[in-house]
């Protein structure tokens, strides 16, 4: 016989955790900090508990982690995911409270499946430098556009100071980037594989580690599903209307999508992929898409084989 776990839904924010567990049926608040957090993962760790709670960034780390260690089984669903299920029960008032019981409801009725890798140390700082380099490059193009748009001498000097500053951040970000994946030699090696596919520079590459770490491990399919390029119908009836990609990891699309900009350019067969698809009528920028689609299965298959890239042609 097969018991069901206790569901409970958590809904968290930057201070607080608002809790619902479906065997008790009434809501707790408790602070979002370490030792609250771990007091309460206390009081599930000899039940049958699953737990539910939405994506958030770093405001959801320490429970996850907490639920990690204890053993306790859990799912960190997409916050759309758990909106789209409140509406199609007919929930329109929204409080944290509320949301804990939809999401102990949503864990019953969708089952959702748990959370099983831990989360790579490594990854996570690659994941983290990553993304504050994002943040100073767009930084830097903001003050090159102020610049552009001032005469005042003294402004411009201003500003270039500033990118002066901007350009040793950045530059320093990128030296630890490349010793943390130096450091590692199981990512050192996908590093290798990933670079010598057309088209992958510094900044793909440091992505695909960081943000994809299924790359590899799992069906193109999937791959292609977790980085938002797979296209989804949208047909009703009579009704074809065109496929589009959406949701998935948008970092590593944006990354793929300019990676193909340039393996158009370099890779016979991307290139040749590419003019096959405008050739029958598809527009520029989605045959442009289809060709980060099929870099990324590539890569794919690329580190599930350890074998680095080889224009079909050379074999």
């Amino acid at each position: 016989m097969i018991i069901s776990p206790r569901c409970v839904g958590i809904d968290v924010s930057k201070r607080m955790l608002d809790i619902f567990d479906d065997a008790i049926g009434k809501p707790e608040r408790i602070a979002n900090a370490p030792r609250p957090i771990t007091e309460q993962v206390a009081r599930w760790r000899c039940a049958n508990v699953f737990v539910v709670f939405e994506a958030t960034g770093i405001y959801d780390h320490a429970l996850a982690e907490a639920l990690r260690q204890a053993g306790i089984g859990f799912a960190r669903i997409n916050p759309a995911r758990a909106q789209d299920f409140a509406r199609a029960g007919g929930k329109l008032a929204k409080t944290d409270a509320i949301d804990a019981r939809m999401l102990a409801a949503f864990a019953r009725t969708m089952v959702p499946a748990a959370e099983q890798a831990a989360p790579e140390p490594t990854r996570n700082a690659l994941a983290v430098l990553a993304k504050r380099r994002d943040q100073l490059v767009r930084m830097r193009a903001q003050e090159k556009n102020r610049r552009s748009e001032t005469a005042d001498r003294a402004m411009i000097e201003r500003i270039a100071r500033h990118l002066d500053f901007l350009d040793g951040e950045i530059k320093a970000i990128e030296a630890e980037i490349k010793t943390l994946i130096k450091a590692e030699p199981e990512i050192c090696e996908q590093a290798r594989l990933i670079r010598s596919a057309p088209g992958i520079g510094a900044v793909a590459c440091m992505q695909l580690i960081a943000q994809m770490p299924e790359l590899g491990r799992i069906g193109p399919k999937q791959v292609v599903a977790l980085a938002g390029l797979a296209p989804f119908n949208v047909d009703s009836g009579a009704y074809r209307g065109k496929r589009a990609i959406g949701g998935g990891r948008k970092r590593v699309r944006d990354a793929l999508y300019m990676a193909a900009l340039t393996a158009v350019r370099r890779s016979e067969t991307m290139k040749a992929f590419y003019e096959r698809l405008c050739a029958a009528g598809k527009a520029a920028k989605l045959a442009l898409v289809a060709v980060a689609r099929k870099l990324l299965t590539t890569l794919n298959a690329m580190l599930r084989d350890r074998k680095t890239y080889l224009e079909p042609s050379a074999t």
